[in-house]
């Protein structure tokens, strides 16, 4: 047995763990995770890691001590797990240039968006919305990580098809919503996506989705910016010294 020890966080999940499984590691509301060391540090420099867009995933998938299914976690989860990695590797302070001037944020004071925890008391990933303009009734998922990597394979499909493809918001919505006025036909679903939905109904429910969503709150306040913008995460998030 190693006489070393690693130092490790308990860190808050964003949703509680009230969209998972019964059962499930994640069901507990709070993951383990370890302090970066040099290994990590390896990862982060894998340069087919970066060329594939997996560096990161392989970097949280090192750090997280606890037996999960990472396919399962909610994209706001595994933002707030990113968010601790940053911390666990490089400290909380996080300088930024936002409009020309050099900004510097503490991310342990970053607070998890608050839950509106009536909206998860069936404790499934499924939630009901009625489009405000078509009135057609749809039921809807948070995106995991799964879903959110059969997205981004369907979307490589395509533009191998075609380069100038890029229907991200159509291939996204098409993961989302779950049944249209009861009906869970896949092929029903695609048709009425890229179809029926209203450009106004489709940005009702985004700002819905993000209204409810789990996720942790990257919002600051520059100087003479009252309604605050995000925190940009840029190359030196992960990577300081570039």
């Amino acid at each position: 047995m190693s006489k070393f020890s690693l130092p490790t966080e308990t860190i808050e999940l964003p949703s509680k763990g009230l969209l998972y499984p019964e059962g499930s590691e994640l069901s507990k509301g709070t993951i383990e995770m370890k302090y970066m060391t040099a290994k990590e540090e390896d990862i982060l420099t894998n340069q087919s890691y970066i060329k594939n867009g997996t560096v990161l995933d392989k970097l949280l998938k090192s750090l997280i001590i606890s037996k999960i299914d990472y396919s399962q976690l909610l994209i706001g989860d595994k933002n707030a797990i990113m968010v601790a990695a940053r911390i666990l590797g490089y400290g909380a302070n996080y300088k930024f240039t936002y409009e020309e001037e050099e900004h510097t944020i503490d991310l342990s004071k970053l607070e998890n968006k608050k839950l509106d925890e009536k909206l998860f008391k069936s404790k499934t990933n499924e939630f009901d919305f009625t489009l405000p303009h078509s009135g057609n009734k749809v039921t809807f998922k948070l995106l995991t990580h799964k879903d959110e990597q059969d997205s981004k394979r369907e979307l490589d499909g395509l533009k191998k098809i075609n380069k100038n493809s890029s229907p991200e918001l159509t291939t996204r919505l098409k993961h989302i919503i779950q049944s249209i006025n009861g009906e869970t036909d896949k092929k029903d679903i695609r048709d009425f996506v890229d179809n029926y939905l209203l450009a106004r109904d489709s940005r009702a429910l985004r700002e819905y989705i993000n209204e409810i969503q789990p996720d942790v709150d990257l919002t600051f306040f520059p100087e003479g910016n009252e309604s605050g913008v995000s925190i940009p995460i840029g190359v030196n998030f992960f990577w300081p010294d570039a």
